[in-house]
């Protein structure tokens, strides 16, 4: 799958990736914002997760900004299956990209597949609770809270508390956005 916004291209990610991928993710800050991201992070890590095999519902897309004359990798959005359970949304920046509302429009553009084109009626997200801008990002896509947990960090090599949200599909607003499967 891919979309396009007026700034953002989501695609899948290539073998190619690597670097780019390892350049945007290997930060600290983003690390420790994440469950299941290796501290530290190095190329062969993005290599690994770039061939991860993806099945046509769980769409796992890199984000890329059209800010500059090249495109560049800002980050990464996915769905991702959960036992039990609705799947869940995930998505990281890269330090340099936050707080320009690109985290928001990804999430419209992957909230638009999830229910048109995958047929989705719900979607579980969560954030760890020192992650307040993640917290901004799930309500402005219309998930609300449902509880608090404590998940593992990987990166931290810790449980941290984390809150766990929802958003009902069905509900949300139609938006125009431009697909391609």
């Amino acid at each position: 799958m891919f979309a396009r916004t007026s700034r953002l291209t989501l695609r899948p990610g290539w073998p190619e990736d690597a670097a780019a991928v390892a350049a945007a993710i290997a930060h600290p800050s983003v690390a420790a914002n994440l469950s299941r991201v290796p501290w530290p992070y190095t190329e062969a890590d993005a290599r690994t997760w770039l061939a991860m095999p993806r099945g046509a519902t769980d769409p796992c897309l890199l984000i890329l900004a059209h800010e500059r004359a090249e495109p560049s990798l800002i980050g990464a959005i996915s769905i991702e299956a959960v036992a039990n359970g609705p799947p869940e949304l995930g998505y990281w920046l890269t330090p340099s990209a936050w707080g320009r509302g690109y985290a928001t429009e990804a999430g419209h553009a992957m909230l638009h597949m999830a229910r048109h084109a995958l047929g989705m009626t719900r979607l579980n997200a969560r954030h760890f609770i020192d992650n307040p801008a993640s917290a901004r990002v799930l309500a402005k896509l219309g998930f609300r809270e449902t509880g608090r947990a404590a998940t593992f960090s990987r990166a931290r090599g810790r449980e941290v508390a984390s809150v766990t949200m929802a958003c009902d599909l069905a509900d949300s607003p139609p938006q125009d956005m431009p697909l391609a499967a």
